[in-house]
């Protein structure tokens, strides 16, 4: 439920609107905005009484949200988050922005050498995993501390903010340190705790689509992040599971105008876990701007061939670089421009915010 306050509302009634929500047994949360504060009530999961609220000294009107997702619907918030990871590196407004690097941390020299390509070829973002989750205990599971070091490493020489996943709580709080946006994998989506856990942590979140979640799925797990108090979440269509066995998974590119239509937050494709092969992932990766996707993340290898995990998805610097220069284009055409990294660019961790427009 939302309590619009009137235009010219003190700020006692608003705290009184607080006050009396509290009282009721939920949350209230004001939302100051350029004419007037909206104040949500959460903590609830049905439709909530607001006549008590309703007769309270300053309040306009009261909106109730229907959608199950509430934080994260577009009648809470209706216009666009925009979330800065790193200055100049902002999700959800007209630029699109480009995470691109390794599956996994492999070595110093692979990391250094796949961040240099990258930032050379136009990534605003350095992806790369120190914690994998496989679905074989035998694959290679990711270097872990010594991968978040040798990622750190990276960003820091070449300006690049990092994203990289974690894949539980203690790992949460280790991959706080070094990134600049934590990866909640497909894999943990409905991990609700490792999701607790970083809405805890007011530091952006990359949240993946399920391998079988709905959309509504999806947004429900935003909800938990958001719920927590954690508004800085960047979704990601990373496809799902089919019954064809000729791609990997399916790259459900139609979820990002659907996402787009229901919440407020920014969203980003996978073309590399979509299709799980190399010559598919420029043509998606194209598909998703021309969709209207707020970025894309892909993944980029020096030498695929010896990859560790997932070469076959992976793309060489070359046809990156190519990708990156076609995407420019597809985002011109559609009133929207591929984003740069600023000049001189230097990562300094803490300071993403979410803002709307």
């Amino acid at each position: 439920m939302l309590v619009v306050m009137q235009h010219d509302a003190t700020q006692q009634q608003i705290d009184r609107v607080i006050q009396v929500i509290e009282e009721m047994g939920y949350q209230g949360r004001p939302m100051p905005g350029a004419q007037r504060t909206t104040v949500g009530l959460i903590g609830n999961d049905g439709r909530v009484d607001g006549s008590r609220i309703e007769a309270l000294p300053g309040v306009a009107e009261i909106i109730h949200v229907t959608k199950p997702y509430k934080q994260v619907s577009r009648e809470w918030r209706p216009h666009n988050t925009v979330i800065t990871i790193a200055p100049g590196v902002s999700f959800g407004g007209t630029s699109v922005q480009v995470i691109a690097g390794p599956c996994s941390v492999e070595s110093e020299h692979q990391i250094v050498s796949a961040a240099r390509a990258v930032k050379a070829a136009g990534a605003t973002a350095l992806r790369g995993g120190a914690f994998k989750p496989r679905s074989s205990p035998y694959a290679f599971q990711g270097l872990g501390k010594r991968g978040l070091e040798l990622l750190a490493s990276a960003g820091h020489e070449t300006g690049l903010p990092i994203v990289t996943e974690a894949l539980d709580e203690e790992g949460a709080h280790l991959v706080a340190e070094v990134a600049d946006c934590i990866q909640v994998g497909a894999r943990n989506m409905q991990n609700y705790s490792l999701l607790r856990a970083v809405g805890r942590m007011k530091k952006p979140v990359l949240l993946k689509r399920g391998m079988a979640a709905t959309i509504t799925d999806l947004l429900l797990s935003a909800e938990y992040i958001l719920a927590e108090g954690n508004d800085q979440v960047i979704l990601c269509e990373r496809g799902v599971r089919s019954f064809d066995t000729m791609t990997r998974n399916l790259l459900d590119l139609t979820a990002i105008p659907i996402v787009q239509r229901l919440s407020h937050l920014p969203i980003i494709a996978d073309p590399s876990h979509g299709t799980g092969l190399r010559e598919k992932v420029t043509p998606m990766a194209r598909a998703a701007i021309a969709a209207g996707a707020d970025g894309v993340m892909v993944e980029v290898h020096p030498n695929p061939d010896r990859a560790l995990s997932d070469g076959a998805q992976s793309l060489y610097p070359d046809q990156f670089a190519s990708l990156v220069t076609e995407l420019r284009a597809i985002a011109e055409a559609i009133g929207r421009n591929v984003a740069t990294l600023p000049t001189g660019s230097m990562r300094n961790i803490g300071t993403a915010t979410a803002t709307a427009v």
